[in-house]
């Protein structure tokens, strides 16, 4: 028995000890053989960790306007199990479909989603996109629907809810669009500013790690690793949300009226080349791209597209012929056409028979192909013609801070003249983009500067308040401020001669403005087709001391219509209202009842009186008319300006011209009269003490001179002047579209 109760004793003695052999070689393996890995895997349980999300920077306009910020925003989830127990399916999809729009076939598998694995309902899907990121409106009646679904059926969970999150926000939609561009509902930056400047407007994220117990409470020794949050930094442009209205409802209506395939406008600070609205049409809502049917509605066409410009180009031939000293307002040449050397065909004007032996101020004026070939290529000379086209910066990008710039192509083969030729008018081996065009005009306005365009003012770091500011920067001089302001004043005079000039329809009553029109033909295949156009219209005011200087490109208006037709009205419904705007007083107009009379602002100029020029030298005369922008011609071959038509005081009618009398020689010398009123023809005549003979009614438009009985006859012959200002048969717009 005793024996027994040993073997008994000694046995489960032996268990036990073997069974603590095991477990000592359990903790063995687990502690110290594989001891790492439970430790990971311990600390993992132990660790928690937080990303602290970084707030993206908001954008502003100049005056603090928000133009990019960031909202809430929710996003709509269901629960599939919930919605399964509760037996509601079909009365949530229907909901749903109604409220947000979504297909009941996509909402369907979305409510009754089951794991492929375990076939059991899932518990969250979120309902994209149509329930994605979703406004505060629409985010009030999904809750309104779960919360009268619950009440029906007495039950605290629907299975329907929504989780808060932040979505790009832009407040004044299409204003600026192709400027700020937006970021899609994952915030990824897609276009404009959002992404040309992405890594500093998103900043970092931050993070928190710390280690706790099971019930997720911080352990005391707990090693906390932090990592700041570094928030995007704060933008404000040099943009102007007033302006940048003005420029797109103007755009908007010549969008309505011509329909072309598109339009684009830029308006700049000349003085800094600050951008103070950009704009394109087809454009697009940041808010809301998705529904953008057109992709061509997020392209940049101001600083993307390059464009054959026409005649707006003549700006850097006349600007180069005035820096030589080679234009001489008041020199003549034969209008109409020119040949060149090697090229079989001619060159015309906007009509092949054009206006007849004229001045290089009127060739200006009408925007004589010919005369822009005699300044550019005979005068100037290839050579220097394309030096004056690198110095504006035709052959470079201008540097502004907006994605996707687009460099200029000027490129006429040095052995086929006529491609130097045309290039001097604007046709041809020439491509440039709306912005490197307005840059260039700025620098005329500005006093010779080439300068880089910006449209980001100052950024602020969030996180420290340190700001930095960007600075105006000259490129190079291109001109000398007496050039720059003589090619000025010229310019002045396409827009305030109301019968010659191109630029007529931009004329701003009580404004001095200066600008040029163009209508380039756009070549289809190897051809031009003549009925499409590309319309535009570049120009600054006040001439005397700019503050804006805009372009206006309209891509194949309707019916072919041109620069000065399309594109000139526009320029001048947008600058009438931001010149005020800005605090810019209108010159003095004059002792006349300017209100008295019931006209358009773009069909007749401020009134004016002719300034006091007898007993002046010619030359300070002359310098006073350019300098004025008024319209003149000299008379004889005197130093000094004898009598002067009109005389000083006389209210000027628009488009009238001052003519200064100097000594005459023995043969008086008989001023070109063609375009002028029969009166002003008269008097001038009288002056000069010569015999008149009329012929018609109208305005003069052929001048002949003879003797009879000893004394000089000058014969007048009038026709009414016809729509586009010319004294002349113009043909009609199927045979030849005007290059204005």
């Amino acid at each position: 028995m005793v024996k027994r109760i040993k073997l008994r004793t000694l046995f489960i003695g032996g268990c036990i000890t073997l069974f603590f052999l095991v477990l000592v070689a359990r903790v063995f393996w687990v502690q110290v053989l594989n001891g790492e890995y439970w430790q990971e895997k311990a600390a993992k349980q132990w660790a928690h960790s937080a990303t602290i999300k970084a707030v993206r920077g908001e954008i502003e306009d100049r005056n603090g306007n928000v133009l990019a910020s960031n909202v809430p925003a929710y996003t709509v989830v269901v629960n599939p199990e919930v919605i399964a127990e509760q037996g509601i399916g079909q009365e949530v999809i229907d909901g749903l479909h109604e409220l947000l729009g979504k297909p009941v076939d996509e909402l369907k598998k979305l409510v009754e989603a089951k794991d492929e694995k375990t076939g059991k309902y899932l518990k969250n899907r979120e309902i994209r996109n149509e329930g994605w990121k979703i406004n505060k409106e629409l985010k009030d009646k999904v809750v309104a629907f779960y919360e009268e679904l619950g009440k029906k059926h007495d039950i605290r969970e629907t299975g329907v809810g929504y989780v808060t999150e932040q979505k790009r926000y832009y407040p004044k939609d299409t204003l600026a669009a192709h400027i700020l561009g937006y970021t899609d509902r994952d915030g990824k930056a897609i276009m404009g500013l959002e992404k040309y400047f992405d890594k500093q407007l998103k900043g970092n994220d931050g993070s928190l790690s710390y280690q706790s117990d099971g019930k997720g409470i911080k352990l005391p020794n707990s090693q906390d690793t932090y990592k700041p949050v570094v928030n995007g930094s704060n933008f404000k442009l040099t943009i102007d949300s007033t302006i940048q209205h003005y420029i797109q409802e103007a755009m908007q209506k010549a969008y309505n009226k011509y329909r072309p395939k598109t339009i684009s406008v830029i308006a700049a600070d000349p003085n800094t080349m600050e951008i103070l609205g950009l704009a394109n049409m087809p454009t697009f809502n940041p808010n809301e791209f998705w529904d953008t049917k057109d992709a061509g509605g997020f392209y940049n066409h101001a600083v993307k597209s390059r464009y054959e410009p026409g005649s707006t180009f003549k700006i850097v031939t006349l600007a180069g012929a005035v820096e030589e000293k080679l234009f001489n307002p008041n020199a003549k040449f034969q209008s109409g056409s020119i040949r060149i050397k090697g090229y079989s065909k001619a060159l015309h004007d906007i009509n092949h028979v054009g206006w007849g032996n004229i001045t290089f101020l009127d060739g200006v004026k009408r925007s004589s192909n010919v005369a822009f070939v005699k300044l550019g290529f005979e005068m100037l000379g290839p050579e220097r013609l394309l030096q004056y086209i690198d110095d504006f910066g035709f052959n470079e990008k201008t540097g502004i801070d907006l994605p996707g710039e687009t460099i200029g192509i000027v490129n006429p083969d040095p052995n086929k003249s006529v491609e130097n030729a045309t290039l001097a008018y604007g046709h041809g081996k020439v491509l440039v983009t709306p912005i490197q065009q307005l840059t260039a005009v700025a620098a005329i306005a500005n006093g010779g500067k080439l300068m880089v365009p910006h449209v980001v003012k100052e950024i602020t770091d969030s996180n420290t308040g340190k700001k930095t500011v960007t600075q105006p920067e000259v490129v190079r001089q291109v001109l000398s401020k007496e050039s720059a302001r003589e090619t000025g004043s010229y310019l002045e005079q396409v827009v305030a001669d109301q019968v010659k000039g191109t630029g007529r329809h931009a004329y701003i009553e009580g404004y001095r403005v200066a600008g040029k029109t163009g209508t380039a033909i756009k070549v289809n295949g190897t051809d031009y087709d003549r009925n499409k156009v590309l319309s535009s219209f570049i120009g600054y005011a006040p001439v005397n001391d700019p503050k804006i200087a805009v372009i206006v490109i309209i891509d194949e208006p309707q019916d072919g219509e041109g620069g000065g037709a399309v594109a000139a009205p526009v320029f001048q419904e947008i600058v009438s209202q931001a010149l005020p705007y800005m605090g810019v007083p209108k010159a003095s107009t004059g002792t006349a009842d300017s209100t008295s009379k019931t006209v358009k602002a773009a069909a007749a100029p401020a009134q004016r009186s002719a300034p006091d020029l007898t007993g002046k030298t010619m030359q300070a005369a002359r310098q006073l008319l350019i300098d004025q922008g008024f319209d003149f011609e000299s008379v004889g071959e005197g130093a000094s300006v004898v009598s002067q038509y009109p005389e000083k005081g006389t209210i000027l009618a628009s488009g009238q011209r001052i003519y200064l009398l100097s000594q005459q020689g023995d043969k008086p010398v008989i001023p070109d009269l063609k375009g002028q009123s029969l009166r002003d023809a008269l008097e001038v005549l009288s002056l000069l003490k010569v015999g008149i003979a009329v012929e018609g009614e109208g305005y003069v438009s052929e001048q002949t001179q003879g003797i009879k009985n000893g004394k000089t006859l000058v014969t007048l012959k009038l026709n009414p002047i016809n729509e586009y200002g010319e004294n002349i048969p113009v043909p009609p717009v199927e045979e030849e579209k005007p290059e204005e």
